[in-house]
C-alpha cells in the first residue's frame, strides 16, 4: 500500500490540504498528516485541522509521496530543518515530492529545485527562478519525481497525475 505524508502548518490553504488528504484516502492509500506539533491548526479560510502526528514522530519513516499544500503554511514549514531534511531525503531517494501554490517555498529551502521545471503561484515566480529552477507557469508541472501546481484550481489535474504516477510505480514492481 502506498504511503503519503501531507504536511500541515498554520494558515494552510484549506482545500489544498483537505482535497488531497481525502482523495488519496479514497484511492486506498495510507495517508497521514504531520505538523511541527500535535495540536489544532487553522486554515486560511477558517477550517481547523488536527495532524495525525507531530513531525518528530515520523521523521525516520519512509513515504512514497510527500505532499506540501500552499497558503501561508509553507513559509512556516520551511523554517524547520527537520522538514527540509525529510523532503530532501525523499526527493534524493526518488520518491514523489509534490507542492502546490506557495508549497515550492519548501522545495526551494530544501535545495531541490535547481535545474528543475517548477510551477507555483505566480507571486513566487521570482523566488523559484532565483533558486535556479525553470519557472514554467503551467497549471501542473512534472519533472521526474517533482510535481508542482499553481493554486487550488489545479488540484484536480495534479492529484490525478500523482495517483497515476503512484499506481504506475506499483504496477512496475509487479
Amino acid at each position: 500500500m502506498k504511503r503519503i505524508l501531507i504536511l500541515l502548518e498554520e494558515l494552510v490553504e484549506d482545500s489544498e490540504f483537505l482535497y488531497p488528504y481525502m482523495r488519496f484516502k479514497e484511492e486506498g492509500f495510507e495517508v497521514i498528516s504531520a505538523a511541527p506539533l500535535k495540536r489544532e491548526y487553522r486554515g486560511k479560510k477558517g477550517m481547523t485541522f488536527y495532524p495525525d502526528f507531530a513531525l518528530k514522530e515520523i521523521l525516520h519513516e519512509s513515504f512514497d509521496c510527500i505532499f506540501i499544500p500552499g497558503g501561508y503554511a509553507p513559509d512556516r514549514l520551511r523554517r524547520y530543518p527537520e522538514v527540509l531534511n525529510l523532503v530532501k531525503r525523499h526527493y534524493d531517494e526518488g520518491k514523489i515530492v509534490c507542492a502546490v501554490c506557495h508549497g515550492p517555498w519548501v522545495l526551494i529551502s530544501a535545495g531541490i529545485v535547481q535545474g528543475r521545471k517548477v510551477t507555483g503561484f505566480y507571486a513566487i515566480k521570482d523566488d523559484i527562478k532565483n533558486a535556479g529552477a525553470f519557472y514554467t507557469g503551467e497549471e501542473v508541472e512534472v519533472d521526474k519525481n517533482l510535481i508542482t501546481a499553481t493554486d487550488p484550481s489545479s488540484m484536480l489535474k495534479m492529484i490525478k497525475l500523482v495517483i497515476k504516477k503512484l499506481l504506475k510505480e506499483e504496477e512496475d514492481k509487479k
